[in-house]
């Protein structure tokens, strides 16, 4: 299926590993030229190489910085110029118990899963509906619809951008915008692994058994791969996802038990 979108230009955070590369390599696969952001510049030169190498003919530019600063930001709206697609993503906060976080914290959070993909989202969403097509697309977490207790700073933030987006999806509609939220459960990314990984007490072959055993817990069987992902967050930025908005895609294997 031709989704539409090649020749448009996108910015794609945090995509030197996990699910922002995932999403930024479906994307170019569709002839989107992609501006791709990261903390380090190394790790993301080497994304960069890949994603040339998978899709021949697309512009990939890379923004090394941090996306939840206001320079970092302005960097990487410069670099991606007349932006068609945005894909807001970035790490989340670490886990704990919130008797033990101050304000820092929450203002820490705040910034990186609410704050700054307002801001980005702020800083293009007039220039869209001016030439009357947008896509957005905002990488959040499953821990929205299904919150789990120790990730309480990342149910809190995420939340907060998901009430946000529920308001303005529906005001810029008009104007050949959508704005949708990916909620990814379990993907096997480096971020799973550390999480998997107990402190750093396990490696090679047991690291590999732990992996399997918890895998064994999502009712697919397996944990989903930043390939699949990517190609979802492509879908939703088609001209064929262009009635859908305003809406909270779950990717979990079946995980989340409800109905609703």
């Amino acid at each position: 299926m031709d989704f539409g979108i090649k020749g448009r230009n996108a910015l794609v955070c945090a995509a030197s590993k996990g699910l922002g590369y995932g999403s930024a390599l479906a994307l170019a696969k569709e002839g989107v030229h992609v501006t791709i952001t990261a903390r380090g510049a190394e790790t993301l030169e080497a994304a960069a190489k890949k994603i040339r190498e998978a899709a021949p003919g697309v512009n990939v530019k890379t923004v090394a910085g941090d996306i939840t600063t206001a320079e970092g930001r302005e960097q990487a709206l410069a670099a991606a110029g007349e932006i068609d697609i945005l894909v807001n993503n970035a790490g989340g906060p670490p886990p704990g118990d919130f008797r033990d976080w101050d304000r820092e914290h929450w203002i820490k959070a705040l910034d990186a899963n609410m704050i700054t993909p307002i801001l980005l989202v702020k800083a293009v969403v007039d220039k869209m509906a001016a030439r009357k097509f947008g896509r957005i697309v905002n990488i959040t977490s499953s821990s929205v619809k299904a919150p789990i207790p120790v990730l309480g700073l990342s149910n809190g933030a995420r939340s907060g951008l998901h009430g946000f987006i529920a308001g303005l999806s529906r005001q810029v509609a008009k104007d050949g915008i959508t704005i949708n939220n990916l909620l990814p459960g379990r993907f096997l990314t480096d971020r799973l692994r550390t999480t998997m990984n107990k402190g750093g007490t396990l490696q090679g072959e047991a690291l590999e058994a732990e992996i399997a055993k918890q895998a064994t817990t999502v009712p697919a069987g397996r944990f989903g791969t930043a390939e699949e992902f990517g190609q979802v967050c492509a879908f939703l930025c088609s001209v064929q996802a262009a009635y859908m908005t305003g809406q909270n895609v779950l990717l979990d294997g079946g995980n989340y038990p409800g109905s609703f």
